[in-house]
């Protein structure tokens, strides 16, 4: 067994101890593997031990790997970054899901583009004290989520965070459950969560999390 292939059970080991103890159904948690700065032989790798959701989070290098492995069947690619209006058009043309929706001028751009089924969303949020990072306030949550579930095209799935490294990251957890809690009373199938990476997934898992973007804990150093 290749190391990449040891890290990737390992992982997908420690989610079935956290969902079970935490009496979450392991079929409701979706693991992505965010191949950022690696190849698409990384990719094909993994698809070959059973993976079929992969994450990037820059578009320069997400269009051409996804180009690169769409002899794969029933690969899915997840946009996780923060998403230029000029690179909506590119990202939903091999993205499944965008997990970065923030800005109204993010909207217009998906309601710009013509696609043959809705894609899914997240609604990101911004859960520090900056109001110049990425991601939509708690506060103005259910607002912004009107204005998305305005769009024919955008399938909207729920709520999106990363949590801090300065502060116990169970904090940020429970303010994105909280806030998946207030979007499903808006609208009750928003019901996802898209949060935990390599190192705080196993917490993330105990507060919902049904999408963990998981990237060195099982693809390694990353080639820069």
């Amino acid at each position: 067994m290749s190391e990449l292939a040891s890290r990737y059970a390992r992982v997908l080991a420690q989610v079935e101890t956290r969902a079970l103890a935490a009496n979450r159904d392991l079929k409701d948690i979706t693991v992505i593997v965010v191949s950022k700065n690696h190849g698409a032989d990384l990719v094909r790798e993994l698809y070959g031990h059973g993976q079929r959701h992969f994450g990037e989070n820059r578009d320069q290098e997400a269009a051409p790997k996804a180009a690169a492995t769409s002899d794969l069947s029933e690969i899915s690619w997840h946009f996780i970054g923060q998403l230029q209006s000029n690179k909506v058009r590119s990202a939903m043309s091999y993205s499944s899901t965008i997990h970065s929706i923030d800005r109204e001028s993010v909207l217009s751009a998906i309601a710009k583009n013509e696609v043959s089924a809705p894609i899914s969303g997240f609604i990101q949020l911004n859960l520090t004290d900056d109001p110049g990072r990425g991601g939509i306030e708690p506060k103005n949550l259910l607002a912004f989520a009107e204005s998305a579930m305005a769009l024919p095209n955008l399938n909207l799935l729920g709520v999106m965070g990363v949590a801090a490294l300065d502060r116990d990251p169970r904090e940020d957890f429970e303010t994105i459950a909280n806030a998946s809690q207030k979007l499903m009373t808006l609208r009750p199938e928003a019901k996802y969560i898209s949060a935990g990476m390599s190192h705080d997934f196993e917490a993330a898992i105990d507060f919902g999390a049904t999408h963990l973007r998981i990237g060195t804990a099982i693809t390694g150093n990353r080639n820069l």
